[in-house]
Order: structure tokens, then C-alpha cells, then sequence
């Protein structure tokens, strides 16, 4: 082989070289970008799909400002701690606090609690305000003497159970949208999907006890005297 052939070859040799090295960078920059790219979707993402995972679903419905003032009219006369179950993106704390309640929000979606914050900060209500990212089930409610819940009816039998043994007598319950199963309204406010229903703890608890009671008696009355 002449020199002028070992020099073409050489030179061959070498573009390919650099051309393949040149597809590995790109290569390499185009993983970077889509991984980049998924990642940043999943963080964005992930609140909101890790909710609808959970065996009860609690979507974010923005509540209607027909909503809100019905909220608001049936507990105009009570005063308080308050708290709203499922509190999306703030508004019904940020309206209690400004009527004078100290509000709280449980809300899983972390975009939707640091929302809220904001958001309360940005109306002046930030001190008599507070959200925290909590699933409900894991959450007191003792503390609160007004609760406001925005529910499926999925869950709406287990809120129940829940609410009525750890409410003190004198709290109130709004429900919004759909009404809880076995519990008896005091009254009602708004029609349609603003609809709200006020539940008075004294009742339900009442309700409870005597179910409980009731139970217990047939469970002594069908369990066989292993004396006689």
C-alpha cells in the first residue's frame, strides 16, 4: 500500500472516529434532557396521582363562591377553631379567617398547602391561618369545633365513625356536596351542587352511643352462658 493510500485510510480512520464520538455526546445529551424531563414531570405530577392511588379518593374540586357563602351563612352565629377537611387550594379557610375564626386546612396535595399559604399571606390572614400536607385518617379532629368537609361518597360512612368519636358535643358539621349517609341534618342551605348540610355533634354522638349500646346488648344476649 503507498503512503498516499495509508494517509487516505488514516484520515478515514479518524473522521469516523470523530463522528461516532461526536453521536455518543448527543446521544448522551438527549438522555440527560428526556430523564431531566421525566423526573421534573413526576415531581409535578406525583401529588396529584398519589391521591387517586389511596383507597378513598379526595379529588380538588374548587368549591363555588356560592359554595363558600353558604359555608359562611350557616355558621354565622358560631365562632371558633375551624377546620376544612380536604381544603384544596385555601379559600374556604382564608374566608373563615376572615369572618373570624381560626382556621385550619388538611390538604395531601403539597402544591395545594404551599398555594394556600401564599395565598393566605397575600389576603393578611397568614397568622390566624394554617394548612398542613396530612392524610385525614391520620389526623385529630378533636380540637375543632367547627368542621367543614368537601367528601365522596365513598368515604362519607367512614368520616362518620371517625368525626363522632373524636368531635366534642358542641361542634358543628358542614358537609358539601354530598350529604353524610345515616346522620341527620339540622337544616340545610343552597340547592343543587351548593347545597350545604349542618350536623350538630350532640346529635350524632347521641346517635352513636345508643347504637353502640344497642349492639352490646344483643352481643351479651346472643353470647351462650357457659356457666350453666
Amino acid at each position: 500500500m503507498s503512503q498516499e493510500e495509508l494517509f487516505l485510510d488514516s484520515g478515514q480512520s479518524s473522521g469516523d472516529a470523530k463522528e461516532k464520538k461526536g453521536r455518543s455526546r448527543l446521544g448522551l445529551v438527549v438522555t440527560g434532557v428526556v430523564g431531566g424531563s421525566l423526573v421534573a414531570l413526576y415531581a409535578v405530577a406525583a401529588p396529584f396521582v398519589t391521591p387517586a392511588l389511596r383507597k378513598v379518593c379526595l379529588p380538588f374540586v374548587p368549591a363555588t363562591t356560592a359554595q363558600v357563602e353558604n359555608v359562611l351563612r350557616v355558621l354565622r352565629a358560631r365562632s371558633g377553631t375551624l377546620v376544612d377537611i380536604g381544603s384544596g387550594d385555601g379559600r374556604i379557610v382564608i374566608a373563615a379567617a376572615k369572618h373570624g375564626f381560626k382556621a385550619s386546612g388538611y390538604e395531601l396535595n403539597p402544591w395545594l398547602v404551599w398555594y394556600s399559604r401564599y395565598k393566605a399571606w397575600r389576603e393578611g390572614v397568614h397568622r390566624s391561618t394554617s394548612f398542613h400536607i396530612s392524610d385525614l385518617w391520620k389526623v385529630s379532629f378533636a380540637q375543632y369545633s367547627n368542621v367543614v368537609i368537601f367528601g365522596v361518597p365513598q368515604m362519607m360512612d367512614q368520616l362518620e365513625l371517625k368525626l363522632a368519636s373524636e368531635l366534642p358535643s358542641t361542634a358543628k358539621v358542614v358537609a358539601c356536596r354530598f350529604p353524610f349517609p345515616t346522620w341527620v341534618p339540622e337544616h340545610t342551605d343552597g340547592e343543587g351542587i351548593d347545597t350545604v348540610w349542618v350536623y350538630d355533634a350532640k346529635t350524632f354522638k347521641s346517635h352513636l352511643q345508643h347504637g353502640t349500646t344497642r349492639k352490646t346488648t344483643a352481643d351479651q344476649q346472643e353470647t351462650p352462658d357457659l356457666h350453666t
